[in-house]
Order: C-alpha cells, then structure tokens, then sequence
C-alpha cells in the first residue's frame, strides 16, 4: 500500500460508542472497513486512528512479514489481519502459493494464506485467552485482500482451538477464495464478504482448482452502491463498470480492490 499520512479524525467516518454487535450491518461494515484500512499502518501510526473510532487498547503482531492488529474496547476485541503490500516479499509469495494444504477441520486450504495464519496464530491465540478472562469480550476479525483471507481462516480457528470462544462475525473486504468446498462449509463461521465491483482479487485463485467462498456476498456495483443483484445483473454491471474506467484511462480490476474505494463506497452507502 502506498504512504500516506495515517487517517484524521476528518477522514474517519466511524466512531464506537458502545458495543459493535449494536450497530447495523452497514456501520459495522464502514467500521470493519476503516480498522482494515489503519491496519496497513505501522503502529506509531495507527494508534491515534484507531483511538478516533473508539479503541484505546491496540496491540500489533509481526512475526517474518505476517501481521496483524488486535484492538480492544470494554466490549469488543477485533482482529484485523494485515492485507498484501506489493512491496513485501512475505505477502506477494502468499498470494502466488496457490497449493492446497490440508485443513486443520476438513478439506483442503490455501497453502500460502495457511502459512500466513501459522506464523501469527499463537499470537492471536494469546490474546483471545486473554480477552475471555474477566467480563471477555465480543470477538470479531476482519482484514482486506490476503488479510481477509487469513482472517477467515483465523475465525475458522477459533472452533477448533482450546478456546472459549465463538466469533461472532468475520467481514473481509476484497478476499480471495481460501479453500475448497469442503473446508469452506464445514468451517461454521458467520461471514460478510465485501466485493467492489470489478475487484479482481475475489475471482483467485480459481474454482477449477478447487477453490470457493464462504459467506455472504455483499455487493458494490459499478456507481459504489450496495445493492442486491442476480449472477447475470452483477455480469453486466461489472461489464459496464470496466467499459467507464477504460473512458477514464483507468483499469478498475486494480483500482477496485483498493481499501480507501470500499471505504469511501461505504460511507456514501452510510447516507
């Protein structure tokens, strides 16, 4: 992800006030989208951001390029899985790895975002016991790119785990397909999965080799707008959306898969 300056509290839309499972679908969503966001930052960067939309308590884990944050409220602990930057070695090697490995439940899953999730996973672990000590906390994950995908696997996870705990959601933003069928529908895990338009990355790796979604498909068309459309609706509306950029000298395969796009898109989604 390019440098930029981390996030004011004029560029955030989201602020936590109480409990996240309190608020809509699409808030939350804004929400999960804008953690994901802070989550490129490094975390000198990211803390004030992250206190703007409500969480004092924020953790970062980096272990060999896999990273993520874990962020806390009275109420909530989200964690939110580090996307690919084009420039980490770690990352563009984890997208590229397309093997299967075998699951830790059933089937079969992605070997690079497996392997991504094995490097932090004790980390994570650590602080899930943690949260569940005291009050505990409501636990959620989220990530864009290959950060949703580990994120998935993540939740996934947790049921497996010697953990009291049961995430309550996981929303991605732009992900990748993690496994195949039988891994994807034997991890009982709630999922959002956040699509832009002509978003490239949720179409890899392909089904021929296997691979599928889980969750629920959540929809931006070609003017940023969620809306709820047939297979042959979204066909055309993605054919309409890359015929524009192309008029704008842009291609929208790569634009839209940028996190500040689902961000801005949802926060108009807000109105």
């Amino acid at each position: 992800m390019p440098d930029k300056p981390a996030p004011t509290a004029d560029d955030l839309h989201s602020r936590l006030d109480g409990a996240v499972a309190d608020m809509t679908e699409l808030t939350r969503s804004l929400l999960f989208a804008e953690i994901s966001m802070i989550a490129y930052l490094e975390p000198e960067e990211a803390t004030d951001p992250f206190a703007i939309l409500g969480f004092d308590e924020v953790e970062f884990i980096d272990r060999d390029g896999a990273q993520a944050y874990l962020v806390y409220t009275d109420h909530d602990l989200v964690v939110a899985c580090r996307g690919t930057e084009p420039g980490d070695w770690n990352d563009v090697r984890a997208d590229a790895n397309a093997l299967h490995d075998l699951a830790e439940t059933v089937g079969r899953v992605h070997r690079g975002f497996k392997r991504e999730v094995d490097e932090l996973w004790p980390q994570i672990l650590d602080g899930l016991m943690g949260s569940a000590d005291g009050p505990g906390h409501d636990v959620w994950f989220t990530g864009h790119s290959l950060g949703g995908a580990m994120a998935m696997i993540s939740a996934g996870r947790c049921l497996m785990a010697d953990v009291p705990i049961d995430p309550i959601q996981t929303i991605t933003f732009g992900a990748p397909r993690v496994g195949t069928r039988r891994y994807v529908q034997h991890a009982d895990i709630d999922v959002l999965r956040w699509v832009n338009n002509n978003d490239i990355v949720p179409r890899v790796p392909p089904t021929w080799m296997g691979y599928r979604h889980r969750g629920t498909l959540k929809y931006l068309d070609s003017n940023g707008v969620h809306r709820r459309m047939k297979r042959q609706e979204i066909a055309k509306d993605r054919w309409d959306g890359f015929v524009r950029a192309l008029k704008r000298g842009r291609v929208d395969n790569i634009s839209d898969h940028l996190i500040a796009d689902y961000v801005t898109h949802l926060a108009a989604n807000q109105r």
